[in-house]
């Protein structure tokens, strides 16, 4: 009979049960997430200048201002001080090796992504009514009324409340088939009613944003680069996780 490790009232834990328990919880994948972070982060080092910098960076996003307050902070987190900064010199750890790994991979995979980072501003006009959306296209295409104006009597959408006007948003954020449309438009152009899903839509792109490659992007780039290879780490250390259940 196997031993119980844990018992909570009336209720005891075995061994065997703890994988699943973290699983119910969603415990797990944070587990393997800590572990795989940390084997990647244990060799770098950090000057004491920069564990000062990031332990002070770390109350201030906290919003720790004083003592009492960073007392406050660490009772309801239950750590020590030294617990809370292990925490922030980890956190620098991570953007170091993030740096290091990828810091030189995000130009290019800058170039490879663009076209999905690039925003649009666009008018949209939704109905369920194909009646009403080919009329109101035809009166848009006819300049006998403005998309705003129509936008505001006609959409079912909250882009009623900004007469049609959609963005700026990244292409890849909208329904595939608007993507689709939107980038091959010029600005100005205006398609006529199709379906998108439940609804027809009237579409005319406004401007293009092209993305620019500053330092937002990249640290974004970088970030994204990260946790996919993250995903693929934890993938192959939970295909390997054994549990040896003691016997009696």
């Amino acid at each position: 009979m196997n031993a119980p490790i844990l018992q909570l009232r009336e209720k005891v834990i075995q061994v065997h049960e703890i994988p699943l328990l973290l699983k119910r919880y969603q415990v797990m994948s944070q587990i393997w997430r800590g572990i795989v972070i940390d084997q990647a982060i244990a060799d770098i080092n950090c000057t004491e200048s920069e564990k000062i910098t990031a332990i002070a960076e770390f109350e201030k996003q906290q919003q720790i201002t004083s003592i009492i307050s960073r007392e406050n902070w660490l009772q309801n987190q239950g750590m020590t001080l030294e617990e809370m900064e292990d925490l922030a010199v980890r956190n620098l750890k991570i953007t170091k090796f993030k740096t290091a790994t990828w810091g030189n991979k995000a130009e290019s995979y800058f170039l490879k992504r663009k076209a999905s980072l690039d925003q649009v501003i666009y008018s949209l006009i939704r109905t369920k009514n194909q009646g009403i959306a080919s009329e109101l296209y035809f009166r848009i295409q006819e300049k006998e009324e403005s998309f705003a104006e129509l936008a505001r009597a006609y959409s079912q959408g909250l882009e009623a409340y900004t007469g049609g006007i959609m963005g700026p948003v990244p292409l890849s954020q909208t329904h595939p088939l608007i993507s689709k449309l939107l980038s091959v438009s010029k600005p100005g152009q205006l398609w006529s009613p199709c379906q998108v899903g439940e609804w027809i839509v009237i579409l005319r792109l406004e401007k293009v944003l092209p993305a620019q490659f500053d330092e937002v992007i990249r640290q974004k780039l970088i970030d994204e680069l990260f946790e996919q290879w993250l995903k693929e780490q934890i993938k192959s250390l939970s295909h390997q996780f054994i549990i040896d259940v003691p016997t009696a």
